[in-house]
């Protein structure tokens, strides 16, 4: 079977003016993510139709700018992209503060459509720009010491207003065992729909793990830590016995609230059609070895 593109889901017009803007911003090297925008297809990507654009970008969490779906949409326009850099320290060779283009410089930008699967229980499905985190990390030379990946989202609060709130203890705080980190689904994403990361869904990047729960998908990150023992994480610190580390999609196991055995569609109707949930979301003929032997109900 042919595997989709951004392009087959979107009407000619406005595909071809929308790569005619892009080109023109690519020409003026703009931003390091447009003048690489032009990504190849992969061969990881799902044959499933993407999502709407306009679904994507007006429905989902990001509780920097608020706990409502639309509050990123509002309030996300007004942060400040650029200049961006990313700390990376911890247990590698080099480590340092990388501006954001040498952080993406010589990473094959490709298109990976993949399926996203919040822990709520509604899913989409993504065609995201970007690379493969295992690239970046290889670069900077991962010490035989290290075990665990810990991400670090950006602190802004006059820019991002719901980190005005003390319901999280900022700044949001992700993490991946390394053999995670290193599968070559696991990406940096610095766009989607073939254009730069929209503000409300992780600019200018974010990572992207297509078998875990959306939330394990930190966005608009400023640190990456190489380190030695498992790093807290934001979701896990609130509700250990609702959040774990891990975080896999299993349909096998309900969280406290809700049954994870099915999930709706966005932009699937006024109610949302339903779907059965595939263990790892689909991807475990890729990701199944990376937990074999252990116990996925214990290790949720």
């Amino acid at each position: 079977m042919r595997r989709l593109t951004w392009s087959d889901v979107t009407p000619q017009p406005a595909w071809l003016n929308r790569r005619q803007l892009i080109a023109g911003a690519a020409a003026l090297a703009a931003s390091p993510a447009l003048a690489r925008i032009e990504a190849a297809p992969s061969r990881y990507s799902t044959d499933a139709k993407p999502t709407a654009l306009e679904d994507i970008t007006s429905y989902n969490n990001f509780y920097e700018f608020g706990t409502g779906k639309g509050d990123p949409a509002k309030y996300a326009g007004g942060l400040t992209v650029d200049p961006w850099s990313v700390v990376i320290d911890g247990l590698v060779d080099k480590p340092g503060t990388y501006d954001l283009a040498d952080v993406i410089k010589g990473q094959p930008l490709e298109e990976r459509i993949y399926r996203f699967r919040c822990v709520e229980a509604w899913a989409m499905v993504v065609p995201w720009i970007g690379f493969e985190l295992a690239g970046l990390l290889n670069r900077v030379g991962v010490q035989p010491s290290a075990k665990f990946v810990a991400f670090e989202t950006l602190v802004r609060p006059e820019e991002m207003p719901g980190q005005k709130s003390p319901f999280i203890d900022w700044p949001y705080r992700e993490g991946l065992r390394l053999d995670e980190a290193m599968h070559p689904l696991t990406i940096l994403a610095t766009g989607l729909y073939g254009e730069e990361m929209p503000k409300q869904n992780g600019a200018p990047i974010r990572l992207v793990v297509p078998w875990k729960y959306g939330f394990k998908s930190i966005k608009s990150i400023v640190r990456i830590s190489l380190v030695d023992k498992m790093p807290r994480t934001t979701w896990n610190m609130l509700q250990p016995s609702e959040y774990g580390f891990y975080s896999n999609v299993n349909p096998k196991v309900s969280h406290p609230r809700w049954s994870q055995a099915s999930e709706r569609v966005i932009g699937s109707g006024l109610f949302g059609g339903r779907q059965d949930t595939l263990m790892f979301n689909g991807y475990e003929a890729e990701v199944a070895g990376l937990y074999s032997g252990m116990d996925l109900k214990a290790n949720y």
